[in-house]
């Protein structure tokens, strides 16, 4: 066996959401007949099952290995060259395989969205994965790939045509549909309670450079009470995700050396249309609370929208920039299936397979999918039929 006799594992590929990974990539959904993939987690039996589901069991390898058992994922990242971490919440099972993967200087991808744990591990592991040469990359679906991606293209756009950056761009979701797993109201309400005991936590979770330790841009929209939006001719009210994919773009416009600015200002809400039902629908939104809601839900990890509703979902977030010499535009991110689920088990595979295939020069670190990947990334999303990009600049 070589060092390194793997190219992509995916832990927790039993999961909701995992499951999906592993039918994508098992399926050559992504377009590449040739790597070597590996199915991994603590069962080996239900490991199988997946396997042999998806008509890949005489070509994937199986790897037993518990969230806990540190030598076991020491073992696993030694063999791979990604591993897809899709095992949550990570604040309670990733942390010992984000570990193995920073000393092994192996490549990493998840679908974190809670601040709390991202920003701890920022601090503990950067200098180590710039060391050993891991590359990870944290919120790789649908928190933050699209306003990340999108605002990346924006702002490339901008610079083409303009010779400069938006200092301010507004993220609108202005159409979605679909539903949450078990595995996402878990990783809510983890990072809620830890935020209600922790001060330091609840600074990071409200701040919108909770991920940029050492800077502190401009005072930005709270985002989180609904507003007419004159610029746009619409209502607005919280969106859910605002909350990760926020931090995480004032995150790449650090980590990329601030090419939006120093002053860049960014906010992330959803579109619920013009006058008095406009304005009645983002209230009630907003009556919600921060979690839209989900906190509520009876859904439990290994639950999720069935395959029918994954098809049929959809979305569309739209970043307006503006403040550029008068100048604006727009870029348009939209995705057929899912965001949450049929989306993100694309995105999420696309990205390792990014890392994997497309020549990524960056090196190790702690990093977002636009500051590491960034046009690359863009192309293979487009190239593979995951998402669209519309400008207009």
């Amino acid at each position: 066996m070589s060092a390194r006799d793997i190219d992509i594992t995916i832990y927790g590929a039993t999961g909701f959401t995992g499951s999906l990974v592993a039918e994508y990539l098992a399926g050559i959904g992504a377009g590449d007949a040739d790597f070597k993939l590996a199915f991994a987690g603590r069962n080996g039996d239900k490991l199988r099952a997946v396997a042999e589901a998806n008509g890949c069991a005489d070509r994937v390898t199986l790897i037993e290995a518990d969230a806990s058992d540190r030598a076991a994922l020491d073992a696993l990242a030694a063999r791979s060259k990604v591993v897809i971490a899709m095992a949550g919440p990570y604040a309670q099972y990733g942390s010992e395989l984000l570990a193995a993967c920073v000393e092994a200087g192996t490549d990493y991808v998840d679908l974190c969205g809670e601040p709390q744990w991202m920003r701890a591990k920022i601090e503990e592991h950067q200098a180590r994965a710039q060391e050993t040469g891991a590359r990870i990359v944290f919120s790789c679906g649908f928190d933050s790939i699209p306003s990340d991606l999108g605002i990346f293209h924006l702002q490339s756009l901008a610079k083409d045509k303009f010779g400069g950056a938006f200092s301010r761009v507004k993220g609108r979701v202005e159409r979605i549909q679909g539903g949450p797993s078990g595995g996402t109201v878990a990783s809510l309400v983890g990072s809620t309670k830890a935020a209600a005991a922790d001060p330091a936590v609840r600074d990071v979770m409200l701040s919108p450079f909770g991920l940029t330790p050492g800077f502190q841009g401009p005072k930005q929209p709270h985002g989180q009470a609904p507003v007419e939006d004159e610029d746009i001719g619409t209502w607005a009210a919280p969106f859910v995700m605002a909350v990760i994919n926020v931090k995480n773009v004032h995150r790449t416009n650090v980590l990329a050396g601030l090419p939006y600015g120093e002053d860049f200002v960014y906010d992330e809400m959803m579109v619920t249309g013009p006058g008095e039902k406009g304005a009645e629908m983002a209230k009630q939104i907003a009556s919600m609370g921060p979690g839209g809601g989900m906190g509520e839900s009876k859904l439990k990890p290994g639950d999720g929208p069935s395959k029918e509703e994954r098809e049929n979902g959809f979305f569309t977030i739209a970043l307006h920039g503006s403040g550029l010499d008068g100048h604006t535009g727009t870029v348009r991110v939209s995705g057929d299936k899912d965001p949450g689920y049929g989306c993100t088990s694309m995105m999420i595979s696309q990205s390792a397979l990014c890392l994997l295939r497309d020549g990524v020069e960056a090196k190790g670190g702690i990093w977002t999918p636009g500051a590491v990947m960034g046009d690359k990334l863009i192309s293979r999303l487009r190239d593979n039929g995951v998402l669209t990009f519309e400008a207009e600049v």
